[in-house]
């Protein structure tokens, strides 16, 4: 047999080889990597929300969070770059991880509980978390939906000031509001004021009223999983979870470590003994990251939807008694499409007015800086012209002067040079006349 031949032969044997795992192979088992692949490519969107009173340490716990200067003295958060009323402000990042991108949306409110009468300041948080369901729901009922960004809030971190004193009147009410459009995780702020005992026993009746109002906080997904039954079980125990925050690196026993500098001593950031940070971010990002999203579409944004699609059935049942006559309802979620969509036609233009005269206002104030500064840089330009004229004719002056002087001199030395030329001369003369006499 040639060599020729025996390579087809080979050939031939690898191919029956390759068919028979084939068929021996269905496929389906690849579906997770297929998944996976898709997933990866596409990246992923997570948004949260911090909420709670300016000074506990919302932005040095994002940055700690997630590693990245999301938040810095060039950039600084929201609570010291706007005035105390409550605002909803989004910052976003794009933060890369072993090839896996996820596009990170911060939440926060400034001004939140800083006000003396703080009546109703959760209507903005609770309007941008409505605003941002119905901006889905609209994009569901494109009739192109293929590019459907996910801003909706998949988690809301509250911050409860350290006072040891239990929840505030503000804060219960705030959850009431929000439980039931949004996964709140109630946290205590800078832990580190607390002593374990103190932060124990804060824990426990922060729990106590929370049961007691009937909040619902996130509800961590039951699993068959013992590992993670046990995960679960320690984070239920440590609710609130009381975190501390600090992008500071600390020397301790030879080792760097994020943490607190004390006179008594470190707060360490990382350290499970000092704070419950490490299990706040590893439920955030590691384990409870997918869970928080899931939930957040299949109960919150589903009774949303529920609630808006019952209100149009509703409504068009009553227009079908009324003969097309369209009903006004008190409330918007009563409301008829047509309606809704006026009401909302009739608020885009209002806010557009106040949008346009508030330019107007930037660029007349502009306007009026910008001539301010031409007339004060004219005004300089004439003092400078005025003094460079002032000089140069004073330099002017002085070679007149100059000049005058040398003229002069000039006149002065050509008259002596005249009177020496005529010495000269007659001295010669004088010498003629005596050697002629001689002569004679």
């Amino acid at each position: 047999m040639s060599i020729g031949d025996r390579s087809v032969t080979e050939a031939a044997g690898r191919m029956v080889a390759q068919q028979k795992n084939l068929e021996g192979y269905v496929g389906f088992a690849n579906l997770p990597n297929q998944v996976y692949r898709k997933s990866v490519k596409r990246g992923f969107e997570f948004t949260l929300m911090v909420v709670g009173e300016s000074g506990l340490g919302k932005s040095t716990l994002i940055n700690s969070l997630f590693l990245t200067d999301l938040y810095s003295p060039e950039y600084p958060g929201p609570s010291h770059r706007i005035k105390k009323t409550v605002q909803v402000e989004q910052s976003k990042v794009l933060i890369k991880e072993g090839g896996v991108q996820l596009l990170l949306t911060i939440v926060d409110t400034p001004g939140f509980g800083d006000a003396v009468d703080n009546s109703n300041c959760w209507q903005p948080v609770i309007d941008h978390i409505d605003s941002k369901f119905e901006d889905y729901l609209n994009a569901e009922s494109r009739v192109n939906r293929r590019q459907m960004p996910d801003s909706r809030v998949h988690c809301c971190l509250y911050f409860i000031a350290p006072s040891g004193h239990g929840l505030k009147p503000l804060d219960i009410e705030f959850m009431k509001r929000l439980h039931e459009k949004v996964n709140i995780i109630p946290l205590i702020a800078k832990a580190d004021t607390l002593t374990p005992e103190e932060c124990q026993q804060f824990k426990k009746q922060i729990m106590r009223e929370i049961q007691e109002h009937k909040i619902k906080i996130y509800e961590f997904p039951e699993t068959d999983d013992e590992e993670e039954s046990k995960l679960v079980k320690k984070i239920k125990d440590r609710l609130p979870l009381a975190v501390v925050g600090s992008n500071t690196i600390i020397e301790v026993s030879g080792k760097r470590v994020r943490g607190r500098q004390y006179p008594w001593g470190v707060a360490e950031v990382e350290n499970g003994e000092h704070c419950d940070f490490t299990i706040l971010r590893n439920m955030l990002i590691r384990t409870h990251m997918q869970d928080l999203k899931d939930v957040t579409n299949n109960v919150h944004y589903e009774n949303y939807r529920s609630r808006k699609l019952a209100a149009v059935t509703y409504n068009s049942a009553d227009n079908n008694k009324t003969k097309g006559q369209l009903t006004k309802p008190d409330s918007s979620e009563g409301m008829s499409p047509l309606a809704q969509m006026e009401e909302e036609r009739r608020e885009h233009v209002t806010k557009m007015k106040k949008m346009e005269m508030e330019m107007e206002q930037v660029f007349e104030m502009k306007v009026k800086e910008k001539i301010q500064k031409l007339k004060d840089s004219e005004a300089e330009l004439q003092r400078r012209h005025e003094q460079m004229r002032k000089n140069l004719e004073a330099q002017h002056k002085e070679l007149e002067e100059k000049r005058r002087q040398l003229e002069e001199e000039k006149v002065s030395w050509e008259a002596q040079q005249r009177v020496l030329e005529q010495q000269k001369l007659d001295a010669s003369r004088t010498l003629e006349k005596n050697k002629k006499k001689k002569i004679f």
